[in-house]
């Protein structure tokens, strides 16, 4: 009999059928025996886990959590402030640019976040927020930035910092267009109106074409920048004109551009995007109209209480959801969550990107954009809390013929826009994808539609595998990785979405192979094979491996996770999220959330499951 009663001659039967080795048998089942002994340790880890989720529930039963204060966000906070009048708001300004000061690292450079690498956009953003008449008050604080950034690109002057920004970017001007416009701005790219050729022109009258003929335009931005197009591309054309008939387009534009802005006066809700548009408006003397002062308003109610500006106001769906996933039945509150929930779901066409009702955005204030990761996460979240609820059921329904209609052609789920593939920030993605999958799995409703998208959704995922067997995600990143992408968190997500439906199982396999390959010595994961451990990474890895049956290293995983949180008391946030083009977050709620889904999986992988009957072996295609 083995530890927990069943006899081992079932154990072996089972594990031959599934192609396993007695050598596979006995690992399992000494990795199970493990598993049963450190299972109290784990429990009152994810008890002690789920008392910090129930504090940070709000009476609404959302967990809105608090993102990083960010350097980047701050510094294009004041710019815009300082150009729209800094008389007005010398208060948000000195509290921002001391923020600021207090944050540089050692180098003279800075981060997004206080614990991130310094970066060059970010720094050079700094650089600019302290331009003006006042710089000599600052003079230490921007030798030090100026030494840093010539280390990085060369020198100082205008052609070196373009090249930099080209060499960052490469063709997608989403970011690198703003950045230098912020620089023009704040000085640093030499006397106006020269300083204004430095900037790449963008075709801001392009916005005045039917936005459902966007996809087709290789626009230089991704989808959601379009404020950016037009605020940028109109300031570039008022100081440096090119062709005399763009100015044509200009109120045409600027009436889209106030269309567009959210009631809270915050596009998508993100402090970068917001000032970029709001200090292009202020540079062409427009800063008393609407989008500016709304943006104003959107800047000083969103601005922190030691002066700094965060990337987006919170991510309050997404942690939500999140936080069901990871608690499942044991989620507090369920009726206010569940009411919530499909309180937030679209009803009507969203005027910023035409999306269909049935979809949720990533957060329920204003500035908030359907999106397939927040839908995947809200249906798999509904699935946990009243799956025969026939109000659920209909907005599942919704919500899984809104994902479907959103799938691009290769198979593979974008962000917010079909069809946006040329720029990185618009492609499908991996990650996306599985979670599509697992989403379509849980709600699986009838009909041809659904069954070609997910064997379309597959077929993506088995493309974009690599050989060594993982995945490069979009939206997060780890900055220790010499190309700053998050195999781990990537890998880790898919294959623990892959496991709540019907995946190859080669594909499964190859993918937890490399994340054990990845495995520290020590139980833990970082981004990679370089750079620290991190508790996000160490949990989503854990939780993907204990719920495919690796449970060797999801106990070691699990083991070291309590190592990392103090059994459960102590959760710091690493930066490991992407948003806006390389513009990294850390969210107060990751960590204890991760944490929570990665004890409960090893929980449950440590009761052996119902034996199935003796099966004939797997067919050739082997799929799961």
């Amino acid at each position: 009999m083995d530890c927990h009663g069943y006899p081992d001659a079932l154990m072996g039967n089972h594990f031959h059928a599934n192609g396993c080795g007695r050598g596979d048998y006995e690992l399992a089942r000494a990795s199970k025996m493990e598993l049963a002994r450190n299972r109290n340790f784990f429990q009152e880890a994810a008890r002690r886990t789920q008392e910090q989720l129930v504090e940070l529930q709000d009476s609404c039963g959302v967990w809105r959590g608090q993102l990083s204060s960010s350097a980047l966000s701050t510094a294009t906070a004041v710019i815009a402030l300082t150009n729209i009048s800094r008389l007005n708001h010398e208060k948000w300004i000195r509290a921002g640019r001391r923020w600021l000061v207090a944050n540089q690292r050692p180098s003279g450079g800075w981060g997004d976040t206080p614990q991130s690498l310094p970066n060059l956009s970010t720094t050079m953003l700094c650089w600019a927020a302290f331009g003006g008449d006042d710089a000599g008050e600052f003079s230490e604080v921007i030798l030090r930035c100026e030494n840093w950034i010539q280390l990085e690109t060369g020198g100082l002057e205008p052609a070196s910092l373009v090249a930099a920004m080209e060499q960052r970017y490469g063709r997608d001007k989403t970011f690198a267009v703003p950045i230098l416009m912020a620089c023009a701005i704040g000085g640093r790219l030499g006397p106006a109106p020269q300083c204004w050729q430095w900037v790449p022109s963008l075709p801001f009258e392009l916005a005045a074409l039917p936005r459902r003929w966007f996809a087709r335009l290789s626009l230089p931005v991704v989808s959601y920048a379009l404020p950016a197009l037009i605020a940028i591309g109109q300031v570039r054309h008022h100081h440096a004109p090119t062709a005399w008939w763009r100015g044509w387009f200009r109120k045409g534009t600027l009436r889209l551009l106030r269309e567009i802005q959210p009631e809270g006066g915050g596009y998508l809700e993100a402090t970068p995007l917001t000032s970029f548009v709001a200090m292009a408006l202020a540079s062409q003397n427009l800063s008393e109209h609407p989008v500016a002062k709304a943006a104003v308003e959107f800047l000083k109610k969103s601005c922190r209480t030691d002066g700094s500006w965060p990337i987006d106001s919170d991510l309050a769906t997404w942690g939500t959801t999140l936080t069901v996933k990871a608690l499942q039945a044991e989620t507090p509150q369920p009726e206010r969550v569940l009411s919530w929930l499909l309180g937030q779901q679209t009803k009507k066409i969203h005027p910023y990107t035409l999306s269909a009702p049935g979809a949720w955005a990533w957060t329920d204030l204003p500035g908030g954009v359907p999106d397939a990761d927040d839908t995947a996460g809200a249906l798999l979240a509904l699935a946990e809390l009243a799956p025969h609820d026939s109000q659920v059921r209909a907005a599942a329904q919704a919500g899984v013929h809104w994902l479907c209609k959103l799938q691009n052609r290769d198979g593979g789920m974008p962000t917010f826009c079909r069809g946006w593939g040329t720029l990185p920030f618009d492609r499908s993605t991996p990650e996306l994808t599985a979670h599509a999958l697992a989403a379509w799995a849980r709600w699986p409703l009838s009909g041809d539609a659904l069954a070609r998208a997910r064997a379309k959704a597959l077929a993506y995922l088995e493309k974009t595998q690599s050989p060594e067997g993982w995945w490069e995600p979009l939206w997060f990143g780890n900055q220790w990785a010499p190309d700053e992408a998050n195999r781990v968190y990537g890998t880790a997500s898919v294959l623990a979405h892959l496991t709540q439906c019907q995946a190859p199982t080669g594909m499964l396999q190859r993918a937890a192979h490399w994340l054990q390959k990845m495995q520290r010595p020590t139980g833990g994961w970082g981004g990679g094979s370089l750079g620290p451990e991190s508790i996000e990474e160490t949990a989503l890895a854990t939780t993907a491996l204990a719920r495919l049956g690796n449970l060797a290293a999801a106990n070691r995983g699990a083991q070291r996770l309590l190592e990392l949180t103090r059994n459960g008391t102590y959760f710091p946030a690493s930066p490991i999220g992407l948003y806006f083009a390389r513009l990294w977050y850390s969210e107060q709620l990751y960590p204890i959330i991760f944490s929570a889904a990665a004890w409960r999986a090893v929980i449950a992988a440590a009761g052996i499951p119902p034996i199935p009957k003796a099966s004939a072996p797997a067919p050739a295609d082997d799929t799961r």
